[in-house]
């Protein structure tokens, strides 16, 4: 099985990897399916049920609206974040769903009641995920045209039915050069061929893709996470969702500017360049899910950290952090999760922390073994990391939490390199431990906002 740093990092839309990048690409995949299938045009009515999670915060992960947007055959990747409310809105005004629209030239429309149509069941799951949706398609007379489940397993992630007992992910079965599904692996082919931990995952990165056609993805992600950054540092007001949540990015940059040498802020930094992404995604804006939008804060944090404070910073660096990062993320993804729907928030932010310290530790000019012990740093004090969103809003406490995350990826990056690399607990057996404790954790503090902050934070 082979995951791509492609895979870990992609181009989407706020504010939840799992609730609303999933669900859109799930909807829009049901919908391709009916016209691959010859059966768009008799498609007269379409269903959508969310369980679990989905169903328990959706509303306030705009779910609904990324089905919407879905089955009008939009994608996390393209779709226009200026116009996608209004074009929900369009929806339930008059009731009607251009099923594909977005895709194909000829518009097959039909009749669409949300309310009835669209269900979110608060306390129904699927037996596989906690982040379940199966989709109903009609013909005229109500016969079924086609039933397909959906599960959205994390960082815009999704696998169907089909899928399921395989494993959470769709199989690859690319022949990579180096092959690794554990720390111990990664240090063992380091050791062996003499290569960086950027470099290994570089050489397995082109069994899909030319060196050059790596280096300009990876810097047209970079450029998407700069944009983002900037869109939050100049943005004011409050964001949607009803909890009144205030923008700060914006001021707390002014403040810092007026207070002299960024170099002495640099810790205040990283905490607003997070903080800056996360309000973005709050507000339905474009982020990078890295390795998800709730966490989509703290790589893009600390890459701004390495090239604005680390002296000799350049765009080779940007490619070996994101390779790096890739390699590390690739390991939770494969052997726990970074679902807080299924291990909590210590597998969306913990995980991001882990990827950001390692990579960060990677371009500072660290061993692969300085690598693996700031990745096992930034995992190790983010373990039993709740996820219990106020209002079922990627706002509280996730924006702040985002920040603090980089504040510790750059923390254990520094640790790491004041070290020469061993250390008593390996980048495995956290992993191990993560998703060990994310399977005792109680269901009320993986992402159904039903306890924690969740309930005893008293809403304005």
């Amino acid at each position: 099985m082979a995951i791509s740093v492609f895979d870990l990092f992609s181009i989407g839309i706020g504010p939840s990897s799992s609730h609303t990048v999933g669900p859109m690409r799930a909807a829009r995949m049901f919908v391709t399916r009916l016209k691959k299938d010859g059966v768009l045009a008799q498609t007269a009515s379409v269903r959508a049920e969310l369980f679990g999670s989905l169903g328990a915060t959706g509303h306030g992960h705009g779910t609904p609206k990324a089905v919407l947007l879905g089955l009008e055959g939009h994608s996390p990747r393209t779709v226009n974040v200026e116009t996608a409310d209004d074009e929900v809105e369009r929806i339930r005004r008059t009731g009607r769903l251009r099923l594909l629209g977005a895709e194909i030239g000829d518009v097959h429309e039909i009749a669409f009641d949300e309310p009835n149509q669209l269900i979110l069941h608060r306390r129904r799951s699927l037996p596989y995920h906690a982040n379940g949706m199966t989709l109903f398609a009609y013909d005229t007379a109500g016969t079924p045209l086609l039933e397909k489940t959906y599960y959205s397993v994390g960082g815009g992630f999704v696998v169907d039915e089909d899928a399921v007992g395989e494993d959470r992910i769709k199989l690859d079965d690319t022949v990579l050069k180096y092959p690794f599904r554990s720390g111990d692996e990664m240090l063992r082919l380091a050791n062996e061929t003499g290569l960086s931990i950027s470099s290994l995952m570089l050489e397995n990165e082109k069994a899909w893709r030319t060196e050059d056609e790596i280096r300009e993805g990876l810097l047209e992600i970079w450029r998407v996470m700069q944009s983002c950054v900037s869109r939050g540092m100049s943005r004011e007001g409050i964001l949607p969702g009803g909890l009144r949540v205030k923008r700060r990015a914006a001021s707390t940059a002014r403040q810092l500017r007026t207070e002299g040498d960024p170099m002495l802020h640099r810790s205040e930094w990283a905490t607003i360049y997070a903080m800056a992404v996360n309000e973005e995604n709050a507000a339905g804006g474009r982020v990078v899910t890295a390795p998800t939008n709730g966490a989509a804060g703290v790589l893009p944090a600390v890459l701004h950290y390495y090239m604005n404070f680390v002296p000799g910073a350049d765009e080779d660096g940007v490619v070996r952090f994101l390779l790096a990062a890739g390699a590390i993320g690739m390991l939770f993804k494969e052997n726990a999760s970074i679902s807080g729907a299924e291990v909590g928030c210590q597998g969306e932010v913990g995980s991001a922390c882990s990827m950001a310290a390692g990579a960060l530790a990677e371009v500072l000019g660290g061993t692969p073994e300085q690598v693996e012990n700031a990745a096992e740093i930034g995992m190790e004090h983010n373990l039993g990391l709740t996820c219990d969103p106020v209002g079922g809003l990627v706002q509280i406490p996730c924006i702040e939490r985002n920040g603090m995350a980089a504040v510790k990826a750059v923390t254990a990056a520094r640790m790491a390199m004041r070290g020469d690399g061993s250390h008593k607990v390996s980048l495995d057996k956290v992993i191990k431990t993560m998703k060990e404790t994310g399977a005792d954790m109680k269901v009320k503090y993986k992402e159904t906002a039903r306890g924690g902050l969740a309930v005893n934070v008293i809403e304005c």
